[in-house]
């Protein structure tokens, strides 16, 4: 415990994964060092152990290590050139578990090396109960010899921290596992809705494809039909989870990675499309599971 007091770290962006991952942090016995652009979350920040900073300037000043959880690219590469990079000490470890672009990744972390600073995109898969367990899964882009040390600092917010490759390969990791997950829950809804219409009890068609050929992660874990999983946002009318806006948006940097890199991704393309149009409807707040009520037909009930 002693070893975890003297570990200093500054987490900036409290939002519903940052504050829980900051959480688990003070949980841990280190001292965190918190900022966020909310008077409430850091209010929350500070219940929960950590200590607020007035601006990321102070909350980075002495820090052993530097964790970010941004909402885009854009906010990622604007805090590390403007604040992280000219206050922090050249000696402090710096984590983005952000989920942005691989371009926007491969950007800073180039920049963190040209000024002498260790850099890591980190981005989680997990969702905000994981985040509050410190169970999410990391996807690490970094330097090989960094590994040890990062796997080290995110360990208290973590269940599985794995090396993808070098910068940028996390957030590489991260879309194609989302795409992969947008598209299949798709694929179950759309079946489900099919049941449905075919006179067969969707809780029966679950038994039945749980132990086929069907099944998958977003049957299994994270049935979007309430009832079979107990655990799964379907039972709490879609609240929590994943929002379908966070869904959207990796999609939409998955299909931007794919044109980047000229790779064909039509399901990803039309998985894209399915969710703004479930988000335009007013589906953006519930969980991507939602997108099961636009396939059978209904409109979704508010945000």
């Amino acid at each position: 415990m002693h070893e975890e007091a003297m570990t200093r770290i500054a987490f900036i962006g409290l939002g519903n994964m940052g504050g829980g991952m900051a959480a688990n942090q003070a949980k841990a016995g280190r001292t965190v060092a918190a900022f966020d652009l909310s008077a409430a979350a850091l209010e929350k920040a500070a219940g929960a152990g950590c200590t607020p900073a007035g601006s990321v300037a102070e909350a980075v000043k002495d820090a052993e290590a530097v964790i970010t959880m941004l909402p885009a690219g854009p906010h990622v590469r604007s805090v590390y050139a403007e604040q992280v990079l000219p206050h922090a000490p050249k000696s402090a470890l710096l984590i983005d578990c952000s989920t942005i672009d691989v371009e926007s990744a491969r950007a800073v972390a180039g920049q963190a090396k040209a000024q002498g600073f260790r850099f890591a995109d980190a981005p989680v898969s997990g969702g905000t109960a994981a985040a509050e367990a410190g169970t999410l899964a990391f996807m690490v882009g970094c330097d090989e010899a960094d590994f040890a040390e990062v796997e080290r600092i995110i360990a208290p917010m973590s269940r599985a921290t794995i090396r993808a490759g070098d910068h940028g390969a996390g957030q590489a990791a991260k879309i194609c596992n989302n795409m992969v997950l947008g598209i299949s829950m798709i694929g179950v809804c759309e079946a489900l809705a099919l049941a449905e219409k075919l006179g067969l009890d969707p809780v029966k068609f679950y038994e039945i494809s749980s132990q086929s050929s069907g099944q998958c992660w977003s049957l299994t874990s994270y049935c979007p039909w309430p009832g079979p999983v107990p655990a799964a946002p379907s039972n709490r009318g879609y609240e929590g989870g994943f929002a379908t806006a966070m869904m959207l948006k990796d999609l939409k940097l998955a299909q931007e990675a794919a044109a980047r890199a000229g790779a064909a991704a039509p399901l990803g393309a039309a998985a894209e499309g399915l969710y703004a149009l479930f988000d335009r409807l007013g589906g953006g707040g519930k969980d991507f599971s939602a997108i099961l009520e636009l396939l059978r037909g209904n409109a979704p009930q508010g945000t």
